[in-house]
């Protein structure tokens, strides 16, 4: 029994030139666990809303096609009787928190239904969410993942038979996005709901859902079994989508002519323990011998330290409690041309740091020093020009009406002669041309990081902060991101990265900073960091799971890409 019937869907925004969606048509089963995967930009994000009538009835655009939920057709009825039948939890989740306590929030809108049992709704989706004890806790007393759960109660308040989740665990560390995918195969396989989640973390795909909607130019190319659909390596790269590590390593082997099992191939770790049983690791990978080299080529300088925390104590008044201390006597330092991963789980203390280095906040106690000097009387206005910060959430970057403006702002606002030959160059670097008469906002998360980054860069600032820069993104702009991290290295020469994507950590960073509890716990390159098992146990770090796949077959395999576990290993 189908639960969403969509037939051919045409959709364009307004000013748009092309349609977004092109007669488009999908079914989906009712009690299915469905992922979507497409390139950023093909139409994912656009699809979901219009499964809960956001898109036409609150998003006006030119609407062709019918869309069916749980037999309701989403052109005749409104958004608040679609929200009862599909609960969407969006990308920007914590815009759907409106109300100061858990509880408070979690039943606010069956409130706003006039459902007389509205606080055991609300008690019930906390229950099912996993945030049981919480109920009297502000909503800012709790961590990332804690607040995408409660978006997510909010929703199931409600009852609906559909649950929409956009980029669930985009920003989240591995624990908490273990846990977001806990409660909704919770939400599935007890309670029957319809689970449906646009995802870029192939590895989660392979281990909760049971489809996959593959989606490429506004249409989609198909709909296959999870294991199936991950198989297919090619295809999925074709479309800029990382399939699963341990699925492509079995591809390149196969492909080097490497005689391994037939049947399907595996997608998961313990698949691969079986699949890849007999190969024997050599000892000498050249991939990891040139990756370690070049670590110890970027080791740090004597130059100047480019910032330094001395003695840093930063704390969050706080309406109910004890304040809440994010750092007590920090020391650091960021020596001046070195690319540093900040890596540690929500609420370490990774974006409070990157806010004092710009001058945002100031510390109760200690000093900032920026080229050596303290930043605490200086306007964050006056430290733009040497350093700058790209926001976790891009719509943050956004305060104008076109991505152009937006662009141009800060340049506009100092006075920088070229600023328009200037704004053009952006606008083309980052492939924002065509989109540059659009509202930011209005975006795809992929071209919202792609925008965000040309207003960070816009002023050239010798020092670089990047938020969480991949989450959301495709392999083709993450790419992009990074060439364009490299081709900046002349003007921004030192670049620090907060993130949960272990495999930029690994690919990318010369140094790694690992925070806990607003300590520094660990400080080194990769194989410091990862090779040390204490460390992710207290953290709840996790290697790319390349890395935990070589040491499966050979505790002495340090392997980060899959280019480095197909040079390590043979038959």
């Amino acid at each position: 029994m189908n639960i969403i019937e969509v037939q051919n869907l045409t959709y364009s925004y307004p000013a748009a030139k092309e349609p977004v969606l092109k007669n488009l048509s999908l079914e989906i089963e009712k009690g299915d666990f469905l992922a979507i995967v497409g390139n950023n930009g093909c139409g994912k994000s656009t699809l979901c809303k219009t499964l809960n009538g956001l898109i036409p009835h609150f998003i006006t655009g030119d609407f062709e096609g019918k869309v069916t939920v749980d037999g309701l057709d989403t052109r005749e009825n409104d958004v608040g009787t679609l929200a009862c039948r599909a609960g969407y939890v969006y990308q920007d989740f914590e815009n759907q928190i409106v109300r100061p306590t858990v509880l408070d929030d979690a039943s606010y809108a069956c409130m706003n239904y006039a459902m007389e049992d509205y606080r055991e709704r609300g008690q019930e989706a906390l229950s099912l969410c996993g945030l049981e004890g919480r109920e009297d806790d502000y909503i800012w007393q709790l961590s990332g993942g804690q607040t995408h759960l409660l978006a997510l109660a909010g929703a199931v308040s409600l009852r609906p038979e559909i649950l929409i989740l956009d980029e669930p665990i985009a920003q989240l560390d591995p624990s908490h996005a273990d846990r977001i995918y806990e409660v909704l195969r919770k939400l599935n396989e007890e309670y029957g709901k319809t689970i449906i989640v646009i995802e870029h973390h192939t590895e989660y795909i392979a281990d909760y859902c049971r489809h996959v909607v593959l989606m490429k130019d506004g249409q989609v190319r198909w709909k296959l079994p999870a294991r199936e659909a991950l198989s297919r390596v090619d295809e999925l790269r074709d479309c800029n989508i990382f399939p699963p590590q341990v699925t492509a390593a079995a591809r390149s082997l196969q492909g080097k002519g490497v005689r391994l099992p037939d049947g399907p191939l595996p997608t998961t770790v313990e698949e691969g323990r079986k699949y890849f049983d007999g190969l024997v690791w050599d000892g000498a990978c050249p991939a990891c011998a040139q990756a370690k080299g070049d670590e110890q080529g970027g080791s740090q300088s004597a130059s100047p330290s480019a910032v330094e925390f001395r003695d840093v104590s930063m704390a969050f008044r706080s309406v109910k409690g004890e304040d809440r201390v994010v750092f007590d006597g920090l020391n650091l330092k960021v020596e001046r041309g070195e690319k540093i991963a900040l890596i540690g789980s929500n609420g370490a203390g990774k974006s409070t740091l990157m806010k004092l280095m710009v001058g945002l906040l100031k510390p109760q106690a200690g000093e900032v020093l920026l080229d050596g000097e303290s930043i605490r009387r200086k306007k964050t206005e006056s430290l733009s020009r040497k350093i700058s910060l790209v926001f976790q959430n891009p719509e943050e970057m956004f305060i104008k009406d076109s991505i152009e403006a937006d662009i141009a702002f800060a340049m506009q606002a100092r006075g920088v002669e070229n600023w328009k030959e200037r704004t053009e160059q952006l606008l083309e670097q980052f492939r924002l041309t065509e989109l540059r008469d659009r509202d930011g906002r209005l975006l795809s998360g992929g071209q919202m990081r792609r925008a965000s980054l040309a207003i960070g860069i816009a002023l050239n600032p010798g020092i670089l902060l990047l938020d969480e820069p991949t989450a959301n993104l495709d392999m083709a702009t993450r790419r992009e991101i990074m060439e364009a991290l490299e081709a900046m290295k002349e003007v921004t020469e030192t670049v620090m990265i907060a993130t949960h994507d272990m495999q930029l950590v690994c690919e990318w960073a010369k140094r790694i900073v690992v925070l806990y509890q607003g300590r520094v716990v660990a400080d080194g390159d990769r194989d410091e960091i990862f090779g040390r098992e204490e460390v992710a146990r207290l953290v709840g770090i996790r290697p790319p799971e390349i890395f935990t796949m070589g040491r499966a077959l050979d505790e002495r395999a340090y392997c980060y890409t899959v280019d480095e576990f197909t040079a390590a290993f043979r038959r």
